[in-house]
């Protein structure tokens, strides 16, 4: 099945230095490993205002847009709260199944992640993980699960429901 990811970098950090891209840069070659094709990779910082505009600069091209990074507590990571006030849908079980593996190797740390899927009304599928490489791993393995039917049910948005 042809599905187009875009890899979206959520950090002030690597934002400055794209050297230090360490997720990012797993997770295209996870997503390539896996037959799908990656539209590009961004750098953004935390901003509610770059976020918005990766949102609605590429809705038409992608399938799936994965947002690393932002998911946590602190005041500045806001991917997650830009992502749910932008979306139609929240998928609230990728979460809570990322909470729950994550739980068995990271312990209690895990409730602090707040890894969400929701579906853009345009039908575009938006991931956000944290942006540590575990996190990434754990997060890809799970939507490679699903992905593909995800993606065949979105595309029928506007079709009739069999």
């Amino acid at each position: 099945m042809d599905i187009v990811f875009m890899i979206v970098v959520v950090s002030d950090t690597v934002f400055q230095d794209r050297s230090r891209d360490v997720s990012g840069v797993k997770a295209a070659e996870a997503i390539r490993s896996k037959g799908y094709k990656v539209y590009d990779i961004v750098y953004i910082p935390n901003s509610f205002k770059e976020i918005v505009r990766v949102i609605m600069n590429m809705l038409s091209e992608v399938d799936v847009a994965v947002f690393i990074g932002g998911t946590g507590p602190s005041p500045r990571d806001i991917t997650v709260d830009v992502l749910e006030s932008m979306a139609w849908r929240k998928l609230p079980g990728f979460g809570e199944l990322f909470r729950r593996i994550s739980y068995e190797i990271e312990g209690a740390k895990a409730i602090l992640s707040r890894a969400e899927m929701y579906i853009s009304p345009e039908g575009t599928i938006l991931v956000a993980l944290p942006g540590a490489p575990k996190a990434v791993e754990i997060g890809l393995n799970i939507l490679f699960n699903v992905v593909e039917h995800l993606v065949k049910e979105v595309r029928r948005f506007e079709g009739p429901h069999e």
